[in-house]
């Protein structure tokens, strides 16, 4: 046995518990740094080769360990863009330098320029809404743009579709025959069946403009043998309701050029379900605008009749506030309790997540034995899901490491006391010559 190879033990037997001490360190200044990710220390042998009753001592190495694949625990905030992911996943934020980067620290608020960032200064990024639902891109971080929340001003959105749906009632008479009695003819009076509903839809400044419809029972068939219900043909007809008569008994006529603002049929089977002309156009040539109608959810059912109608578009209002849902996308929320999506955040995944390179600002980059980096959207392809007004705390067990630390500083002491034998033995051997 050498007397300078144990001492050499001794040696790295030290700087593997310095370097362990550094892991607990480490993770007792971050135990309270949102989404950090615990590191340890593991030990390894190093075995020299030995002969006969000779021993040559060897020592040991250590490597980090990182707990990346460890979820931590959720707390809930008062800020809405404060976003925790509950699951796998990460988010993907831009350093200043524009190089994309993974993190789990979601403490975003806004900076001067309204775009999301982090504590780190890390920009969240995300797929715009602009030129619609936007698609992932599932091996790159191309089309990602940082998320903005700025949405100062007044915002209108002209309508373009709607949805209407309800029941008409089966037991309805029909209309007389003569076209001049029907509504979409403008006339004077309609038929005591004919069923009038309202619906208010947005110009392009973002004011309301109300349409009224009118539903009219034109024909019934019965197929032989006559089942106890028939089938049936409706007609649709539109009007702005700013344009009706007023001081009679009606509405009609109309004094929008042109009579009506569209006009169309809906039929349905002898079970009461529709089977064709479930979309008609309001053409309104006062706002210029085309609003497609979609009534492929009405029924004609032995009940009274009941509508409801549901355009898209938004009047002028201001946005009240920004918020996420567990899908990622992000919505402004306007005073008057409607919403806009803006983006859509993604998260990223690699197939060793523990294996990724740890970089400042408790960001990650992606490297071989990480494995690829793979794009998806929350909820999909075993992605989690985001947490708006929720932050992700470290997986740091204070306990733990408060007691690695004391065998951290135990075991240096005890290499330190093999260094210093060694040393009087040197002594020893140096006092021999005397």
């Amino acid at each position: 046995m050498s007397i300078f190879g144990s001492m050499k033990t001794a040696v790295s037997g030290m700087n593997a518990q310095a370097n362990r001490l550094s892991t607990v360190a480490d993770n007792i200044a971050n135990v309270n740094t949102t989404g950090y990710k615990a590191v340890s220390t593991s030990f390894s042998s190093l075995v020299l080769p030995s002969s006969g009753g000779n021993y040559n001592s060897g020592g040991v190495q250590t490597s980090v360990r990182q707990a990346v694949s460890d979820q931590g625990d959720i707390s809930y905030t008062t800020s809405s863009t404060d976003l925790a992911i509950s699951g796998d996943g990460f988010f993907i934020v831009q350093a200043a330098d524009g190089t994309p980067v993974l993190t789990r620290a979601g403490d975003f608020t806004k900076d001067d320029e309204g775009n999301l960032v982090n504590a780190a200064g890390f920009q969240l990024m995300g797929y715009s809404y602009d030129s619609g639902a936007p698609a992932v891109v599932v091996n790159g971080f191309d089309g990602l743009v940082p998320v903005n929340v700025n949405q100062d001003g007044l915002t209108a959105i002209a309508s373009t579709s709607g949805v209407f749906k309800g029941n008409l009632d089966s037991n309805a008479k029909v209309a007389p025959v003569a076209p001049a009695t029907l509504p979409s003819a403008n006339a004077a009076t309609t038929t005591t069946d004919t069923k009038k509903v309202s619906m208010v839809a947005y110009d392009r400044l973002g004011n309301k403009v109300m349409y009224d419809f009118y539903f009219t029972k034109q024909s019934v068939v019965t197929p032989p043998p006559a089942p106890p219900a028939t089938a049936a043909t409706w007609e649709v007809a539109m009007f702005r309701n700013a344009d009706a008569a007023v001081g009679g008994t009606t509405s009609f006529p109309y004094s929008t050029a042109g009579g009506d603002v569209g006009t169309g049929t809906i039929t349905f089977d002898a079970n009461g379900k529709l089977t064709t002309g479930g979309a008609i156009n309001i053409v309104d040539p006062v706002t210029g605008q085309t609003i497609a109608m979609d009534f492929s959810a009405f029924t004609q059912l032995g009940a009274d009749f009941s509508g409801t109608g549901t355009p898209n578009g938004q009047a002028a209002t201001p946005v009240k506030d920004v918020t996420v849902d567990g899908d990622g996308i992000v919505y402004a929320k306007y005073e008057d309790g409607s919403t806009k999506p803006l983006y859509r955040i993604p998260l990223a995944n690699v197939a060793s997540p523990d294996k990724l390179t740890l970089m400042s600002g408790n960001v990650y980059s992606a490297n071989g034995q990480s494995g690829v980096t793979v794009t998806g959207f929350p909820q999909t392809n075993g992605l989690g899901t985001i947490k708006s007004g929720a932050l992700e705390g470290s997986n740091v067990d204070l306990a733990g490491e408060l007691t690695e630390m004391i065998e951290s500083q135990r075991s240096y002491t005890a290499n330190s006391k093999v260094f210093q034998t060694g040393s009087d033995i040197m002594d020893v051997l140096v006092n021999l010559k005397r």
